[in-house]
């Protein structure tokens, strides 16, 4: 599992890689089982999350419990609630392996130090930011002004992979549509 983080690491910084021995140590392995809850909202959330294999799910429950998935996170990525983990209130969010996954955390402290001590780690920590803030943005304004059937298509033409690895329910989560919706939709396609 290090080996992926170290690969995805120098992916990034490219021949700048000094300490980088430092930074894998302060990654602890993690396995989960498909629906594993790792962070409830309300809780603090202690870890980010380098995704070696596997999926998270990102979501929030709103007043009736219905449940609104912000972003699916697949392999090579990272994951975790960074308003909680950076200011430690609690999560507004909740995570959880839709799939079996090999995760690689780090916790605040170690994080904290890597930032001070580690030039390249804090490059790589605004990458991720920059990233994560792109597709947020980029998603919100595109399904704000898509209709359902154009938000699948979205999904078919930038995403095609999540059409057949996660459930309808999932999906229809993701895009904003109800389940019958998206299955009645789909099937038109």
């Amino acid at each position: 599992m290090i080996a992926i983080l170290e690969q995805h690491i120098t992916k990034r910084l490219g021949n700048d890689i000094d300490h980088l021995d430092i930074v894998l140590k302060k990654f602890k392995p993690l396995q989960t089982s498909r629906n594993q809850q790792i962070l409830t909202q309300g809780e603090i959330c202690k870890y980010v999350y380098f995704i070696a294999k596997g999926c998270l799910q990102v979501y929030t429950h709103d007043s009736e419990m219905r449940e609104t998935t912000r972003d699916i996170v697949t392999e090579d990525h990272w994951c975790s609630e960074l308003i909680s983990f950076g200011s430690g209130q609690p999560s507004t969010e909740n995570i959880r392996a839709i799939e079996p996954s090999e995760l690689l955390a780090i916790d605040r402290k170690g994080f904290q130090e890597m930032m001070e001590t580690v030039p390249q780690f804090d490059k790589v920590y605004r990458q991720i930011l920059e990233a994560s803030y792109a597709n947020s943005v980029y998603r919100i304004n595109t399904f704000v002004s898509l209709s359902a059937l154009d938000r699948i298509k979205w999904l078919m033409q930038h995403r095609p992979g999540m059409m057949t690895r996660f459930s309808s329910k999932l999906i229809a989560s993701y895009l904003g549509i109800n389940k019958d919706v998206f299955s009645r939709l789909k099937a038109k396609l």
